[in-house]
């Protein structure tokens, strides 16, 4: 009886992590080289942003940065991505990452939020670790 328990919990253990992983969107391969860390953000017209990015895929849905959204990547070849993504409530946005190397990358994005419409190309670089920051605010 023990042991069916603790396979029981396993199973629902890995169900968890996989629900988890399925919610964050899919892997953008593009990005596969692209490290965490602290990153700045800079956008034409807009402040610069400074970001601790954990999961390079974060850069597929820079407008909806604190929304809980469903990504489809469309396209996925030669370190450049073409994602859609939808918030329910927040908009929608598809954008176009490209990995110039693992330390920057150029951000093309258009779409919904705040019940209107933006699109604007950013320029993102690794400047270091993220030490003591936590900020995920994005460009807006």
């Amino acid at each position: 009886m023990p042991m069916r328990r603790a396979m029981l919990c396993a199973a629902i253990f890995c169900a968890a992590a996989g629900a988890a992983a399925s919610a964050r969107g899919p892997a953008v391969s593009a990005l596969g080289k692209v490290e965490p860390g602290l990153w700045q953000v800079r956008a034409e017209g807009e402040p610069v942003q400074n970001i601790c990015l954990a999961d390079p895929a974060a850069l597929t849905q820079v407008r909806h940065a604190a929304s809980s959204c469903a990504r489809m990547v469309l396209s996925d070849a030669g370190g450049k991505a073409v994602v859609h993504y939808s918030c329910p409530g927040a908009g929608w946005g598809r954008t176009t990452v490209r990995a110039a190397s693992a330390t920057s990358v150029r951000i093309d994005t258009q779409g919904i939020a705040d019940n209107a419409p933006f699109a604007y190309v950013a320029e993102a670089r690794r400047t270091g670790a993220c030490g003591g920051a936590t900020r995920t605010s994005m460009v807006r």
